[in-house]
């Protein structure tokens, strides 16, 4: 009996997909949470609830560059993680 390889899209999985999306689950997480309690403290400035509008849209802009480019899931995915990343690490000092 022989094996079947499946056909697969060179460079589309990445060793790193896994722990990136562990890195942008946990970042993502984070800042909604800190977010969420600085709504309910009355905390979110106007110019915080702008940021979310525009940090998306440049993100989605960015991965959708990246896809019709036929780059990897972990490429589209980086966008993401790297605005998640950021500001997790920045709404911290709030």
């Amino acid at each position: 009996m022989t094996r079947r390889r499946s056909k697969q899209i060179p460079g589309l999985f990445s060793p790193a997909l896994p722990m990136m999306m562990a890195r942008l689950t946990m970042a993502s997480a984070e800042v909604i949470a800190r977010r969420g309690m600085m709504m309910m403290q009355g905390r979110c400035s106007p110019a915080e609830y702008q940021r979310m509008v525009r940090e998306k849209m440049e993100a989605a802009q960015d991965s959708a560059g990246r896809a019709t480019r036929g780059r990897g899931l972990a490429a589209i995915l980086a966008p993401w993680e790297t605005r998640a990343s950021r500001n997790a690490r920045r709404l911290r000092g709030k």
